[in-house]
């Protein structure tokens, strides 16, 4: 029998604590964000899932998920909200409510807030080969750079890829993040 993990309060919201099964609404979950970035919803806490890793991103219009990049295992994303710019290896695919995009391992990919207010999308990403060294890197391309979410050189390393810009920091849910 599985036990369930509990829920701890923190000053940035709920936190799972344990490898158990759990129930947290997006609400009530802690969140990391920084100015110009997505609001990205922590469902694993302290606890990082070893098979599969997924989050709820908010963009503004403008906001971008990731660095453009590629990664060593599948990525999914839906659109539930609003609409979206994806940059899918060098070319521009508008999004909206329902798409569904699939990245197998190696597509270089992201997705920014597009329209005229906020863009709700849930990624979900194998962890198989993701995590570690060999997780993937971020690539150059002049697609990605017309958006500012470009390296300008290859890299592998997040520190160098988010250098101009300001980290996420934990958070409580801001109102309004969250369609009704």
């Amino acid at each position: 029998m599985v036990d369930e993990s509990p829920l701890q309060p923190t000053e940035h919201g709920l936190v799972p604590k344990g490898k158990g099964w759990f129930v947290l609404n997006a609400r009530e979950a802690s969140w990391r964000h920084a100015p110009g970035r997505s609001a990205v919803c922590d469902f694993e806490g302290e606890v990082s899932f070893p098979q599969l890793g997924i989050n709820i991103s908010v963009l503004q219009p403008g906001e971008f998920m990731a660095m453009y990049h590629w990664e060593a295992d599948q990525e999914d994303f839906l659109v539930l909200a609003g609409e979206a710019l994806l940059i899918v290896e060098g070319e521009e695919r508008p999004l909206r409510r329902w798409d569904f995009v699939h990245s197998p391992a190696g597509t270089k990919h992201t997705i920014l807030g597009a329209g005229d207010g906020p863009c709700l999308v849930l990624a979900v990403g194998a962890r198989d080969r993701s995590v570690g060294p060999e997780w993937g890197g971020y690539t150059a391309d002049e697609t990605a750079a017309r958006h500012g979410v470009s390296v300008e050189e290859d890299t592998a390393e997040p520190d160098v890829a988010y250098e101009p810009f300001a980290r996420r920091s934990p958070g409580a849910y801001r109102e309004g993040w969250l369609p009704d």
